[in-house]
């Protein structure tokens, strides 16, 4: 669960940057987009492969 309020806090932040980035042209807020969705797939990626585990097990 502690991997889910990660996502959550993930994408928080990364609606702040989108929105300063599409209404605003805020580029840095571009990157800092780029880089939290890249976080997000890890993190999604991570408790895939938690959850995989665990119905095997």
């Amino acid at each position: 669960m502690e991997q889910i309020a990660k996502l959550k806090e993930l994408i928080a932040s990364a609606e702040a940057d989108a929105e300063k980035f599409y209404n605003n042209g805020n580029n840095a807020a571009g990157t800092r987009l780029r880089n939290a969705m890249q976080q997000l797939k890890v993190t999604a990626q991570e408790i895939r492969t938690a959850v995989t585990d665990k119905k095997k097990s």
